[in-house]
């Protein structure tokens, strides 16, 4: 197992496992009663997260002009988040996307540039009481984001990604001040009580990642070795979510500790590949494939894939938690068939295939 799990009780084998035991068991290889469950309301879920999001300060173009002054050709609506980015989206059914990011005009800017500041002591009790409420399941404490997420929108992303070839040193520089954020929010979800912490960037197209796996490891590696120590050392493990063909650094991922990998889209890695390659050694957090398998919109095609994640990614005595997306109806995917994905995880009460 990756966490260090000195001074925290373990799972009690003897006797029926409540939520919390059981994803803990899927998390550290060490025979579930079942695989774990985190499905949307009123459907099962064996965890509960709390934490600080992005845009909780959210302020829009209505409440101050400046904001459309800075940006007046985007058609749609405007907002800016706690860091200084500037959001543009068409519909308040999502977030949209950064259209000029704190640092758009240059580099300098950093110079006077000053971090957020999270966990007000409001915020702390809210997410005490929450994780109070929800005692019996797995608790995760949910972070703004991680370097890179956090880091591409103060510059926007297609400036960013230059900025890895063209301004290294100021890129580390600003690393080093989200690193640092990210450091105390990580202690503090350990003084409250989380069980895990879980963390949103994601690092692949279709079919390869975003920057060079060379230069991955060189400029962002480290900073995972850190923030995941850290947790680590405050007996929490590290899920973490990322979209996109992410294969080429899934061993680096194991490699810093990394301790659950949430994908929706397994098929794009390949099941059997990420069973064979990685089971057992890293746990995995999927819904049926988003992308492929759930928009076929065919029951067995659907229950099939569901069973098949069950058993080959949670055949190593743990290792699965399923999940469903958090927002079906977004990307075309009717109640119905949701359902059938759902129903064919809940009908592996042991994984399937075993």
């Amino acid at each position: 197992m990756n966490v260090e799990t000195q001074g925290r009780p373990r799972a009690a084998r003897e006797s029926k496992m409540d939520s919390r035991e059981i994803i803990m068991h899927c998390i550290e290889f060490t025979g579930p009663e079942r695989i774990g469950y985190d499905f949307t309301f009123p459907h099962p879920s064996d965890m509960c997260s709390a934490g600080w999001g992005r845009g909780r300060t959210a302020v829009y173009e209505e409440e101050d002009p400046e904001i459309r002054r800075r940006v007046p050709d985007f058609v749609g609506q405007l907002y800016r988040d706690e860091y200084g980015n500037i959001w543009g989206r068409l519909t308040d059914r999502y977030d949209g996307e950064v259209v000029r990011g704190v640092l758009h005009d240059g580099w300098e800017g950093l110079d006077r540039y000053q971090m957020p500041v999270y966990g007000l002591p409001e915020e702390d009790r809210e997410i005490q009481a929450r994780f109070a409420a929800h005692a019996g399941q797995y608790r995760i404490g949910s972070l703004p984001g991680f370097p890179f997420a956090i880091m591409r929108y103060m510059r926007r992303m297609d400036y960013f990604l230059m900025d890895l070839v063209l301004h290294e040193k100021q890129v580390l520089r600003l690393n080093e001040m989200v690193v640092d954020m990210l450091l105390g929010l990580i202690e503090r979800f350990g003084t409250i009580g989380a069980d895990g912490i879980m963390f949103c960037e994601d690092w692949g197209t279709q079919d390869r990642l975003l920057v060079s796996p060379t230069a991955w490891r060189r400029i962002f590696k480290p900073s995972f070795q850190v923030l995941v120590g850290r947790a680590h050392a405050l007996g929490m493990h590290v899920i973490m979510h990322s979209c996109g063909y992410i294969l080429p650094i899934v061993e680096d991922l194991i490699g810093v500790g990394i301790d659950v990998l949430q994908l929706d889209q397994p098929a794009l890695l390949g099941v059997e590949r990420l069973a064979n390659e990685f089971g057992g050694r890293i746990a995995f957090y999927c819904p049926v494939d988003i992308q492929t398998v759930m928009q076929t919109g065919d029951r067995r095609v659907i229950e099939a894939e569901a069973r098949k994640l069950a058993g080959r990614l949670g055949g190593f005595n743990g290792g699965f938690i399923a999940k469903d997306y958090s927002q079906w109806e977004a990307i075309g995917i009717a109640d119905e068939w949701a359902g059938w994905a759902r129903d064919a995880f809940m009908g592996c009460s042991k994984p399937c295939g075993r």
